[in-house]
C-alpha cells in the first residue's frame, strides 16, 4: 500500500500565525455536557510560540483512514492506530518538547504523566475540517491543546438519531486553550472540527481504556 508522502511544516508559515487571536462569535465555551472541561490560556504566548518552533521541525504526514487520506497532516507518539487493520500499533517516544505540557495536563485532569501515553500533533490548514466521530476505543481520557488560531469545536449525540442541526452544539476554541473529554463528553457524544479558517495546530494526549467502556 502506497504511503503518503512526507513532508515537512514551513517554521515561517508556523511563527507568522502563532500570535493570532481571531476568536469567532458563538456559544460559550463552557457548553453543558458532563465529563468536558475548557480552560481558556491553558497555557501562555511565549511557550506557544515555542512550541509552534519545535513543530516545525517534525516530519507531519496526511493522516489516513482506511482508503481515505484526510487534509490534516499528523506526527503520532507513544501509539498510532492502524484504521486498516483496527489496532493499537506502538509509536516513537514523546519527544522532550511535549513532556512538560503533559504533566500539566495531567495534574489539570488529576492522572500521572504517564497515563497520557499518547500523543498526536496535527495541522489544520485553512478549510481544513474533521469530520464526526468519537476517539477510536482503545483510549480513554483525551486532552487537547489548540495553537496558532481559534476553531469551532462541534458536538452532537451519540448514536446520533436522525440528528438536526439545533442540537448540535458548538464551542469556539481560542489559541492556547486546553480540553478535556471524559465519561459521557467522551463516549455518549461525537464531535468535529469545522473548515478552519486560518492555519491551526493542536497536540492531544490520550489514556489508554483500562476498563470496559460504552
Amino acid at each position: 500500500m502506497r504511503r503518503a508522502p512526507v513532508q515537512r511544516a514551513a517554521p515561517s508559515d508556523i511563527r507568522g500565525v502563532a500570535a493570532q487571536t481571531e476568536l469567532f462569535a458563538g456559544v460559550d465555551s463552557a457548553t453543558p455536557i458532563e465529563g468536558w472541561q475548557y480552560r481558556p490560556e491553558f497555557i501562555s504566548d511565549a511557550e506557544e510560540i515555542a512550541l509552534l518552533g519545535h513543530i516545525a521541525d517534525l516530519a507531519l504526514h496526511e493522516a489516513r483512514y482506511k482508503n481515505y487520506t484526510a487534509r490534516r497532516r499528523i506526527a503520532s507518539f507513544g501509539s498510532q492506530y492502524d484504521f486498516d487493520d483496527n489496532r493499537l500499533l506502538a509509536a516513537a517516544s514523546l519527544p522532550d518538547f511535549l513532556l512538560p505540557l503533559r504533566e500539566r495536563a495531567a495534574e489539570w485532569v488529576g492522572v500521572e504523566p504517564a497515563q497520557f501515553a499518547s500523543a498526536l500533533v496535527a495541522e489544520y490548514r485553512p478549510g481544513t475540517p474533521l469530520g464526526w466521530h468519537r476517539d477510536v476505543p482503545d483510549y480513554e481520557t483525551v486532552f487537547g491543546l489548540s495553537l496558532a488560531s481559534a476553531c469551532r469545536m462541534r458536538f452532537r449525540r451519540y448514536p446520533p438519531l436522525q440528528p438536526k442541526k439545533a442540537d448540535v452544539l458548538a464551542v469556539t476554541l481560542a489559541p492556547r486553550s486546553a480540553y478535556v473529554l471524559q465519561g459521557i463528553a467522551r463516549w455518549g457524544w461525537q464531535h468535529g472540527i469545522a473548515p478552519t479558517p486560518a492555519l491551526r495546530y493542536s497536540v492531544t494526549f490520550r489514556t489508554r481504556r483500562t476498563s470496559r467502556s460504552p
